[in-house]
């Protein structure tokens, strides 16, 4: 007797039908599909996707699948369909669907657009012109997050510097998990004659908050202790701060990073509530020292750990050096220098003539030598004549005279 044994041969699963691609809101991309045709009634489909880059695999009962992303290049996602969660099981070939990138030329759209939560009251989003972008390009600014009913454009844009910058208020949020959810933003022009440009905001990230105020600094056994307030909207364990010590005369600059700060020391005075305290050690008070605090969101309540505040407003303590100390050394100063100059001056002067004598002119001594007796020569010449002169008429009138007597 001979037996027959049948191996029924394992059939993948047919694949999905009518997969189709929408974009909602900004950048909010939805695809949808229906289960396949001829599956098996006992069959519990399961559907499996993931995008053209093989990441973010998800397997789920669902027939859509969203995901927000800009929009700037092109995006794929790939659906096939299951029994079961089995990776043994053999799926159904997958089905591709595409979503384009906008028209447009590439190099016309802005580059270098991003967006900072201020305080988390209002965004500013800056970006720069593209390469083939006109001067004189209108821009537009449009924004959308799960707490606004519709779209939203910014009207408050301006330059800073080469950037082109649009802040718009962003405080209403629907619920407190606000962490699940992020702001669409796209940039073009009114004429649409540049490629528009997305981006995709994170509200745990990118987020700036205000610089913290400084309410009291003290000094208590050779240590100094600063209090300060947060500022508003955040909570004392999402933030971390750096505290800023300058001494005047030491010249020493020294920055104290913070991680948690906690107004539990008795020393601290006043109203303690909402108040941060932190203790510099070894500070002196017979010394001016000037403190300044900044703070950033740390990863316990946000994923981006980067962005500082500005520095809070400087307070000072300690023993202030003498004005009047200064300003009569800056005027005594100037008058020492230019009496040392003058003398020097002078002295270099007499010092130059002694080591360095006047070198006589031979010209001039041989023309006051020639020049003199030729001088000399023409006077005493000039005295002969007219002594000559002078006798020769003499002598005549003697003469004449004798023989007038004679011949009397």
């Amino acid at each position: 007797m001979a037996f027959f044994c049948s191996v029924k041969k394992e059939e993948s699963q047919p694949p999905v039908t009518n997969l189709s691609v929408s974009v909602e809101n900004l950048c909010t991309i939805i695809w949808t599909w229906n289960p396949p045709e001829g599956a098996s009634p006992n069959c519990s489909l399961k559907y499996f996707s993931h995008f053209g880059n093989k990441q973010d695999k998800k397997i789920a009962p669902e027939t859509h699948r969203s995901k927000e992303v800009p929009l700037n290049e092109r995006i794929c996602l790939q659906v096939g369909s299951q029994c079961s969660t089995n990776e043994s099981e053999k799926p159904s070939i997958l089905v591709e669907k595409c979503i384009s990138p906008p028209e447009g030329d590439p190099e016309s759209a802005v580059t270098e657009l991003q967006c900072i939560w201020h305080n988390l009251r209002y965004m500013k989003c800056t970006w720069l012109p593209g390469r083939n972008a006109s001067p004189d390009t209108n821009y537009t600014l449009y924004y959308w997050h799960n707490s606004l009913g519709k779209i939203l454009q910014c009207e408050n844009i301006y330059r800073e510097g080469q950037h082109i910058a649009c802040s718009f208020n962003l405080t209403k949020v629907k619920d407190s998990s606000f962490e699940q959810h992020s702001v669409q933003v796209m940039v073009k022009d009114n004429a649409g004659k540049i490629r528009p440009s997305f981006n995709i905001v994170p509200l745990t990230s990118h987020v700036k908050p205000d610089p913290p105020h400084i309410k009291n600094l003290s000094f208590q056994n050779g240590d100094l202790y600063v209090q300060w307030t947060n500022p508003q909207n955040f909570q004392s364990k999402c933030l971390s701060y750096e505290v800023e010590v300058n001494n005047s005369h030491a010249e020493t600059h020294d920055i104290f990073y913070v991680e948690e700060a906690k107004c539990q020391n008795t020393e601290f005075e006043g109203n303690l509530e909402g108040t941060i305290c932190f203790m510099v050690p070894g500070v002196l008070p017979d010394t001016l020292n000037t403190v300044r605090i900044r703070v950033k969101t740390n990863k316990l309540c946000y994923e981006d750990d980067k962005l500082w505040s500005n520095w809070s407003q400087a307070m000072s303590i300690g023993q202030k050096a003498n004005q009047t100390f200064y300003i009569t050394t800056l005027l005594i100063i100037p008058v020492i220098v230019a009496a040392a100059v003058i003398v020097l001056l002078l002295y270099l002067k007499r010092l130059k003539i002694i080591i360095f004598p006047p070198i006589p002119d031979p010209g001039k001594i041989f023309k006051e030598m020639f020049g003199d007796q030729n001088d000399d020569t023409l006077h005493w010449k000039k005295y002969d004549i007219y002594e000559k002169q002078t006798k020769e008429e003499t002598d005549s009138v003697v003469l004449i005279e004798s023989l007038k007597r004679a011949s009397q």
